[in-house]
């Protein structure tokens, strides 16, 4: 299909086209300013990253298949409160760790804005992992085929395609053209609503396995042929994201040019989009998703060209993603709760009457277990209680101490109850210890990072205790809108 619109040129097309892309100057500042905030790529042990992710617990898993899948990726939190997320390999995708590490680094150098950034590797025994910023709200996979509240607006998808194609441009620019299998949940959404790349797909799953885990309808003809991915390959894959963006749905690209060839442009585009951009807009979106699905990889855009074609078909550019997706701005705070305002202003007292009415409340069965199957725990745990009602810190902390060390039961209520314990004593990193704890028991508690914000409020660390506050005030806002 021939490009006849005036907006895509031949010089768009052309791999030579040496074109820049205007940015905001304030924007680039801001852009600037966040990356200089990243902390230098880095070499995790495995301990770290087991009390980050909760010792990779289930309910801390946001990849795609859950348990099933054979690279799992965990949310979690460092002990510097930065979340990330974690990659942990099959044990036989990497063998030889000197490899695996060394790829890791070389990505590991990319930083960009428009990225998912890689923060670290671990390459320790037989394990395998990566650490890249975490990013909140879902892939676009999500957002664009499961969603619940509203369809993505058409000039989301737009953006969503041109973050894209700035991502792609700089890893090229930087040697890093290749990324394996590009799909709809390799791009994830930050805190603001902005879509960004996962920088996971710029290495393979393993050292000599496949690069595509997608259906074979949707995998570039030249890999298919020769088992190998190119650049134009990656091109092909955006080709197709494109087509996800425009219709809705994954649709197999032969299925999409067979009515991009009979101009059935309607039947490709998303009903949910009806009166939200005109048909010159669709039109050139199909033409730019066809040239990227040329059968011959040299007739298809590079992504420099790509970026060329889409800032000019950009819509509401002032208004915010999170508005455009209709999220809550991660980068806003939300309204304390008593128990965060008590937090915030270090008032141990309310903190220790909301934990006293709060009880055993949110184990969940542990403090059931506790008062039926350990006699001498029972006990010590009942002195404990005692003693903290008693606000008789310094008993509670040594009968709770009793309990923890026995070590057979475990509960997130006696170590944020120790914790407390701990701050009224003035023992704020034991405080903090216990604080962590009790998250990895119990990882989308809200009190255990209330009690580390606490902690750290203490102990002078005050960026790192607003975030501690805010994932508490996060989780008690989820907690609350379950319930």
């Amino acid at each position: 299909m021939g490009c006849k619109c005036s907006k895509l040129t031949k010089c768009c097309w052309s791999s030579g086209y040496n074109g820049s892309v205007p940015e905001d100057s304030n924007e680039v500042n801001e852009e600037k300013s966040e990356l200089d905030d990243l902390p230098a790529f880095r070499e995790y042990n495995i301990e770290t990253l087991r009390m980050a992710t909760s010792g990779f617990s289930v309910e801390n898993i946001v990849s795609e298949h859950g348990e099933k899948a054979p690279n799992v990726v965990y949310k979690g939190k460092l002990e510097n409160q930065r979340r990330v997320a974690v990659k942990r390999f099959n044990r036989s995708a990497w063998p030889d760790a000197r490899q695996f590490l060394e790829e890791a680094r070389a990505v590991g150098q990319l930083r960009n804005h428009r990225l998912a950034n890689l923060l670290g590797c671990c390459g320790e025994g037989d394990e395998r992992l990566l650490v890249a910023e975490f990013m909140p709200n879902d892939t676009l996979a999500k957002h664009l085929f499961h969603w619940e509240t509203q369809p993505m607006k058409w000039a989301m998808r737009l953006r969503v395609a041109l973050h894209l194609a700035q991502a792609l441009e700089y890893c090229t620019s930087k040697g890093r053209a290749l990324y394996h299998d590009l799909n709809a949940y390799r791009i994830v959404f930050d805190d603001e609503g902005n879509p960004r790349l996962s920088c996971f797909g710029l290495m393979k799953n393993r050292r000599d396995g496949k690069s595509y885990s997608t259906n074979l309808a949707f995998t570039p003809p030249e890999y298919l042929r020769t088992g190998r991915v190119t650049p134009e390959s990656v091109i092909y894959s955006f080709g197709t994201l494109l087509l996800d963006l425009l219709s809705g749905k994954h649709i197999p690209p032969s299925h999409a040019l067979d009515l991009i060839r009979d101009r059935n442009i309607q039947m490709l585009t998303d009903s949910c989009l009806e009166g939200q951009f005109t048909n010159d807009d669709g039109t050139e979106l199909v033409q730019l998703a066809s040239h990227c699905l040329q059968y011959e990889p040299r007739e298809r855009p590079n992504s420099k060209s790509l970026v060329a074609a889409l800032i000019p078909l950009q819509k509401d550019t002032e208004v915010p993603s999170h508005e455009l997706m209709g999220i809550q701005d991660g980068a806003a705070a939300l309204p304390l709760s008593p128990l965060g305002e008590a937090c915030l202003r270090i008032d141990l007292t309310a903190i220790y009457e909301i934990l006293e009415k709060l009880g055993y409340e949110d184990d969940k069965g542990t403090a059931t277990e506790m008062r039926t199957n350990q006699k001498q725990e029972t006990l010590n745990t009942k002195k404990g209680d005692v003693a903290f009602q008693h606000k008789d810190f310094i008993a509670a902390t040594e009968f709770y101490s009793q309990f923890i060390d026995v070590g057979n039961m475990v509960s997130p209520t006696v170590h944020a109850r120790r914790s407390l314990s701990y701050l009224m004593t003035n023992l704020p990193q034991e405080a903090l210890n216990d604080a962590l704890q009790a998250q990895a028991i119990s990882p989308i508690w809200h009190i255990a990072s209330y009690l580390q914000a606490v902690a750290l409020f203490v102990l002078g660390r005050e960026n790192e205790a607003q975030a501690a506050l805010k994932e508490g005030s996060t989780l008690e806002n989820k907690r609350s809108t379950n319930a």
